[in-house]
């Protein structure tokens, strides 16, 4: 009998499970994973059963949940389980999780486990803000850090009680993006980005033609919200400029500028850019607005204008490029994202090599759109463009991962440079 390979198999991981009252949470993190397709294994520590109880754990993953290390001792659970394991996620991880883990402790089973683990291993903090900003937190963070856990940066809102501030657990729809992307490429979130201002700008611009109506796009923020993301678990400092989006759940440690029009989007970007070491324009700008817009709804019993009189939107990255090339915008890197279709006579990619060129960003990301593609979808593809001939296929994949791969490129751009601060 041959062992069932790792193409054929479901991913295996491991949810870890601290002792705080974010434990409750773990419980969607597990019903996402298993929903999809994965294998996953629920080690609680004790602490984490006086919140949420083994038969719950149990019933929603079909697999035993044990915390010490002397339960089914003749599988050698605390070795196997990390050995065995494609991803282990601790959800949430608790200020004296770090600090076990940080320093090595093995304790009970899923400190064991994470010593045993060679696979990706992603560690969503839950804490009150004085645990997270205390210096023992912080050294035991950026111990594991340099060791190659990637620790996520939590949220800001409300806590236990009537506390609010940073340290609450990131939203589980985040939690899983992120454990999709390390699954797939498990060196996708270094610490490469820190020290470095990124704003990005994503989704899509409304034009009003009344108070009711508007011109706009079929954009859901998502491959926006994307780029916020992974930049700020890269270590970034993130301004993220944010129009119209579908239910998106703000990403965590990201600073949200929140704005409708393309001209309210052009005064927010032009503001926010100056000094940043990276813009990446992802936006769906509409070309197009209403010359004159009616201050009360229009009446089906009005009379219907014969034709809408529209004025061109700004063109907000080629006015972020003339604006630097001119010294008035201080900006390392400039990248945009074209939406093409193409047509008999011109192919998409065809149609992004002639846009970079009369652009003159750093780099262009080409996406092909319709039938399903790019808009409204939870998986993007498309090519990388930049100076220098660069062009890169981005395989289909989450949009978290064409994300990854923008700022690897961002990265070497600032690499041109000299990698100046």
């Amino acid at each position: 009998m041959t062992s069932e390979s790792s193409e054929d198999r479901p991913p295996r991981v491991v949810l870890g499970v601290g002792g705080g009252i974010a434990a409750y949470k773990a419980c969607d993190v597990l019903r996402r994973l298993t929903e999809t397709g994965h294998r996953v294994r629920v080690v609680p520590t004790e602490a984490a059963l006086r919140f949420v109880g083994a038969a719950t754990f149990e019933a929603l993953s079909g697999q035993p949940v044990h915390t010490g290390v002397f339960s089914d001792v003749a599988d050698v659970q605390h070795v196997r389980l990390g050995q065995e394991a494609d991803l282990v996620v601790v959800v949430p991880a608790t200020a004296d999780l770090l600090g076990r883990t940080a320093h090595g402790l093995a304790d009970d089973l899923l400190t064991s486990t994470l010593l045993t683990a060679r696979c990706p291993v992603l560690m969503v903090p839950a804490m009150h803000t004085e645990m997270w900003e205390h210096a023992a937190t912080r050294d035991n963070i950026a111990l594991l850090r340099a060791r190659g856990v990637t620790v996520a940066e939590p949220a800001s809102g409300r806590l236990t009680g009537a506390d609010t501030g940073k340290g609450r657990l990131p939203d589980p729809a985040e939690i899983i993006d992120l454990a999709r992307l390390l699954l797939t490429e498990p060196a996708a979130l270094p610490r490469d980005l820190e020290g470095r201002h990124v704003v990005i700008s994503a989704g899509g611009t409304r034009e009003p033609l009344d108070p009711v109506r508007y011109l706009g796009n079929r954009s859901s923020g998502r491959q926006g919200y994307a780029l916020a993301r992974v930049a700020a678990h890269r270590g970034a400092r993130v301004t993220l400029v944010s129009a119209h989006t579908i239910d998106l759940v703000e990403p965590a440690g990201v600073r949200m500028v929140p704005v409708g029009t393309a001209e309210e989007l052009r005064v927010a970007m032009l503001t926010e850019s100056d000094g940043a070491d990276a813009v990446v324009m992802s936006a769906a700008v509409a070309d197009f607005r209403p010359v004159s817009r009616d201050d009360h709804k229009i009446k089906k019993s009005d009379h219907a204008p014969a034709a809408l009189e529209l004025a061109h939107n700004p063109d907000i990255l080629a006015e972020l490029i003339a604006e630097r090339a001119a010294g008035r915008l201080d900006i390392r890197v400039l990248a945009g994202f074209a939406a093409e279709t193409g047509d008999p006579d011109t192919t998409v990619l065809e149609y992004g090599r002639s846009k970079l060129a009369r652009k003159g960003c750093d780099l262009l990301v080409v996406n092909a759109v319709g039938d399903g593609r790019a808009f409204e979808v939870e998986d993007n593809a498309g090519w990388l463009l930049g100076s220098g001939d660069i062009e890169r296929q981005i395989p289909h994949g989450a949009k978290s991962l064409l994300a990854s791969r923008v700022w690897d490129a961002v990265g070497e751009q600032f690499a041109l440079d000299g990698g100046r601060p």
